[in-house]
């Protein structure tokens, strides 16, 4: 069985970047989990996966064409660390984290990512104003994708 090693090193420093716990990939071939329990990291590769939904294979190759779509229009936005669903609020009955034109610290809750049944808070790097959201309550974000900027 050959292991992409260059691809695991890539997925492990994902995670230690946007501080997931674990981050599954899939294509045709292959599905790739690297998990992190405490400080060391674990990889799972199986090969010959069920065959995949319509959707799966749309993670691996987001990461390649969102960058340039999110560069032009967005430069100064914070971008999302993974594909997943967007939700501005904890919970459809509660109020938003955030509305546009309040104030923001660093660490601040803005809105959440979930991604295989995991929910990752995104927060803002740096304190200023909300100045706009870029995406909807419960809509899909990929890598790389606009979320919100704060000036």
């Amino acid at each position: 069985m050959a292991v992409d090693i260059a691809l695991v090193r890539e997925l492990a420093k994902l995670l230690t970047e946007t501080d997931l716990s674990e981050i599954e990939v899939e294509d045709d071939e292959r599905r790739i989990r690297v998990a992190r329990g405490g400080s060391a990291a674990a990889v799972q590769h199986v090969v010959a996966a069920p065959a995949p939904a319509p959707v799966a294979a749309a993670p691996v190759a987001a990461p390649a064409a969102a960058p340039a779509a999110g560069a032009d229009s967005h430069g100064d936005a914070v971008k999302s660390p993974m594909v997943g669903t967007a939700y501005l609020s904890p919970d459809p009955a509660s109020p938003l984290f955030k509305a546009v034109g309040d104030s923001v610290k660093e660490g601040d809750t803005i809105l959440i990512i979930e991604a295989m049944k995991v929910m990752n808070n995104i927060t803002a790097p740096r304190g200023g104003t909300l100045k706009a959201v870029h995406v909807a309550n419960a809509q899909p974000v990929e890598f790389d994708q606009p979320l919100f900027t704060i000036g």
